[in-house]
């Protein structure tokens, strides 16, 4: 969960006058969530926040679901989808259900002429492959490979990047994501414990204010859909904020890994955490210290959960054939476990190198058009004895 954040210049006292120069009123917003229950920023902006000139379009970006009830096992190519120039249109949704949709993304464009808003999720934009800037009205985040950006609903955003050579794993969620509460303390601290704390968190760090009127594109999706909304005037015109809801970034190599005599159950990679799913992180690690510990993980039954996980780089041990890029789906009810040979292998090696994401879905999810176009279809029979 982040902590209290200011940028910027601000009054000394909430929804009192805080005037300009020229002696005009800032215009003040409450960027709130969870109807004033939530986590909520109150921002400054040169102007108002709400002229709108135009909506041109509305369309749907809805995923098209191939698979609506499944229980195969499949594993996804996922550096097989395919790059697109725009940031937008390169979002390509793999997986689905009511509470959140997986999507991978092979942007080229450096940066997009137009703004962003997703109304309906907040997003966890897993940076695989590329460098930049996150730039948003509440502040800029540098990022690069091993990055997480967590990008709260309702921030307006664009990503502008070093190269053209880019890959991102995305999460949108319709629950609002938080560090796991086993991790924090009732005042919302990070404990001991934690694998990571909050100087690993890293906040907006500079705020570009801009006094301009014309004509401003911010993409807009709610519900599925995205509305073309043209506003007269540039949205990043914040001159300060402060509160608790702000993107912020955090590396999956400042993670910093639990481990154990024997072998240690996935919450211990647990990074972010919703009512609905949960994010873990594999990192390199030692392995297992007992005399007879066996390093692969066990046979286990999802019984409540699909297991999602997206291969970043390195050797997973306890799987056969897989590459950088390559997602797994372990559908719930169903066992699933090491590959053949993979535990005996495993037995005395000191540590690993692999590196991967990990989303546990509490609802089963749903198969979209784009990912049985990368499926590896006999991947379930994978643990037949050769």
């Amino acid at each position: 969960m982040p902590f209290y954040h200011k940028l910027g210049e601000i009054p000394p006292k909430r929804h009192t006058q805080f005037r300009k120069p020229d002696g005009e009123l800032y215009s003040e917003q409450l960027f709130g969530t969870i109807g004033f229950d939530g986590m909520s920023t109150n921002s400054y902006h040169v102007h108002r926040p709400t002229q709108v000139k135009e909506i041109r379009k509305q369309y749907s970006v809805k995923p098209e679901i191939a698979r609506e009830n499944n229980m195969q096992s499949y594993r996804f190519r996922g550096f097989e989808i395919k790059p697109e120039k725009d940031f937008l249109d390169s979002r390509k949704p793999v997986l689905t259900n009511s509470d959140c949709t997986i999507i991978l993304a092979a942007p080229q464009k450096r940066t997009q002429d137009y703004f962003y808003k997703n109304t309906d999720s907040d997003e966890l934009i897993f940076v695989h492959k590329g460098s930049g800037k996150l730039r948003t009205h509440l502040g800029n985040l540098d990022f690069k490979y091993g990055d997480y950006l967590l990008i709260p609903r309702g921030i307006i955003y664009k990503m502008d990047f070093n190269t053209e050579d880019n890959r991102l794993f995305i999460v949108e969620s319709r629950r609002p994501i938080y560090t796991p509460k086993r991790y924090r303390n009732w005042f919302g601290q990070l404990l001991e414990h934690s694998p990571f704390c909050e100087r690993d968190l890293r906040q907006p760090y500079e705020l570009e204010t801009n006094d301009e009127k014309g004509e401003f594109l911010i993409k807009v999706k709610k519900q599925d859909d995205i509305f073309e909304m043209v506003y007269a005037t540039h949205p990043f015109d914040v001159v300060g904020y402060d509160g608790y809801n702000y993107p912020y970034a955090f590396s999956i190599h400042d993670f910093e890994p639990i481990t154990g005599r024997i072998h240690q159950p996935p919450p211990v990679h647990q990074t972010f955490e919703t009512d609905a799913f949960v994010v873990c992180s594999f990192v390199p690690r030692k392995y297992d210290y007992h005399p007879l510990s066996i390093p692969a993980p066990y046979n286990h039954s999802n019984i409540d959960s699909d297991e999602v996980l997206y291969y970043v780089d390195g050797d997973f041990m306890s799987r056969a054939d897989v590459e950088a890029g390559h997602i797994s789906l372990h559908p719930a009810g169903i066992p699933h476990g090491p590959h053949p040979g993979t535990a005996e292998k495993s037995i005395g090696k000191e540590g690993t190198e692999e590196l991967a994401v990990m989303v546990d879905t509490f609802k089963p999810l749903k198969l979209c058009k784009e990912a049985m176009g990368i499926a590896d279809e006999g991947y379930y029979k994978s643990w037949l004895d050769h």
